[in-house]
């Protein structure tokens, strides 16, 4: 081949390439500009899983994400809003949002005061089994989700505004309209235990110890305790601690009692909600002291509100109900066929020993001796059942069981007192209406007769002496008058 059929060839490949690339060209089309499609249908997935001990080190940016090891929850609901007007598909629109998310503080309030409105796309949804929720075609728009139907124990996460569509995160030049969003719980549980294994009577100081744990998220926004006193039970004081020691400024708490509802309410401050985010390890303890002012069964449930939401929509975490129980029993003097005895008197004893000594008579309602009544009853009220303590039922033996002891101070005129302390026990079962123990006395002497000195018993004795005399003194004479007619 010469240079000049070189050169041709050249010229026509290269000819031929242009062609083709000229064609290629024209078959693409042109690149489309990375702006928002009205007519593209959006989605919004919610996953729901349990707040992981540690960061997880995901992106929250929209997208779906790896979640191996989290643990899903279930049965957990949420009602989603449509923000209204706001256009995402202008540039006003997005303003507007950015605007409303300046003002928005979590509740609808803060929606509808900044004149938008806020719409239900439909019912409240429960997450499935895999901790999901999915609203497919959806309108693009902004969206407040709501935590509406927590589990027992959890934190409801804090309401939140999103956008569909939201700018793609991997790339920043397109668009993502199926937006996944990751609204964790921390799982917070509340205990209460009751500490009366001490107190026996009406007036002791009984205690109500609230362990509540800590949300673990990077702001706590609120943190209350509200423990409503049952009305027999008078409110004495307040005690709020951390459990690991971590001292608390008494400006990091505020404890109210509302007389009327006979309620107990702890709210941590901002210093006090900083505290807790820094310590979400450790626990909260509230110590409530009260006085049991009546004879009952006393039940008592405290509550916790570990953030503003759960404030706001009223979606406490209960503690466990625990009972103190306090009664009376009813006792009948009767003598020995079964009539009432009237004018005995009774003290009551903690101990064997103390009744033995006469030491240590428990006091009830200011008084030490109780006085049988005209029907031979006397009622010994306000004292701790004996086989319930610190909020369980106990049997003789057990730490707590509680037995008592009458001793009569007092007989019932013509009647031996008892020579012995009575034991007994204070339960449900003594605490109706109904006798629930007979006491019986004996006559005095156990009913045998005593000579009376200076009586009838003592003249027929003297006069016996004196007819004895008498007849002495008639023989004596009678025989000195016949010794003298024989003389």
């Amino acid at each position: 081949m010469n240079r000049s059929s070189h050169t041709g060839w050249r010229v026509a490949v290269a000819a031929i390439a242009a062609g083709a690339i000229a064609a290629l060209g024209a078959a693409l089309p042109a690149s489309a500009a990375p702006l928002v499609d009205p007519d593209q249908p959006g989605s919004l997935t919610i996953h729901k899983y349990e707040q992981p001990g540690g960061p997880t080190g995901l992106p929250n940016n929209g997208t779906e994400q790896p979640v191996t090891g989290l643990t899903p929850l279930e049965g957990v609901g949420f009602t989603v809003y449509k923000v209204d007007p706001i256009d995402l598909t202008t540039n006003a629109g997005w303003l507007a949002a950015s605007d409303l998310s300046q003002v928005f503080d979590g509740t609808e309030a803060s929606i509808t005061g900044a004149g938008y409105t806020a719409t239900a796309v439909g019912a409240e949804l429960l997450t499935d089994a895999n901790g999901e929720i999915s609203l497919t075609g959806l309108d693009l728009g902004l969206y407040y989700v709501v935590e509406t139907s927590p589990l027992a124990g959890a934190t409801a996460v804090a309401p939140f505004l999103v956008t569909v569509p939201l700018t793609d995160p991997d790339n920043l030049d397109g668009w993502l309209y199926d937006v996944h969003v990751y609204p964790k719980n921390s799982i917070v549980s509340a205990d209460k235990t009751v500490e009366d294994s001490e107190d026996i009577k009406l007036g002791d100081e009984i205690e109500f110890t609230i362990t509540t744990e800590i949300p673990d998220v990077p702001v706590i926004d609120a943190y209350r305790i509200v423990d409503p006193l049952d009305e027999k039970l008078d409110y004495v004081s307040t005690a709020v601690t951390l459990l690991d020691g971590t001292p608390l400024d008494p400006a990091d708490y505020v404890v109210s009692f509302d007389a009327a509802t006979n309620t107990v309410t702890v709210d941590f401050t901002a210093s006090g909600l900083a505290v807790l985010a820094a310590n979400s390890t450790t626990q909260v303890q509230t110590v409530i002291t009260t006085t049991v002012n009546t004879v009952g069964e006393i039940a008592n449930t405290a509550l916790l509100y570990p953030n503003q939401h759960a404030i706001d929509e009223e979606l406490p975490t209960p503690t466990p109900t625990v009972e103190t129980k306090w009664g009376e029993i009813t006792f009948e003097k009767i003598d020995g066929t079964g009539n009432p005895l009237t004018g005995a008197v009774f003290s009551v004893y903690p101990t064997e020993a103390d009744a033995l000594a006469g030491t240590n008579a428990i006091v009830l309602g200011g008084e030490t001796e109780f006085t049988v009544g005209p029907d031979g009853q006397v009622t010994i009220s306000s004292l701790r059942y004996s086989d319930f303590a610190d909020g369980v039922t106990v049997a003789p033996g057990e730490d707590g069981y509680q037995t008592y002891w009458l001793v009569e101070t007092v007989a019932p005129d013509g009647y031996e007192l008892l020579a012995q302390p009575i034991e007994f026990t204070v339960t449900a079962a003594t605490t109706t209406i109904g006798i629930d123990q007979e006491i019986v006395n004996v006559p005095s002497n156990g009913g045998f007769e005593l000579p009376l000195t200076g009586g009838t018993g003592t003249m027929l004795f003297a006069l016996g002496g004196g007819m004895l005399l008498a007849g002495a003194v008639f023989f004596a004479l009678y025989a000195r008058r016949k010794d003298r007619a024989e003389a």
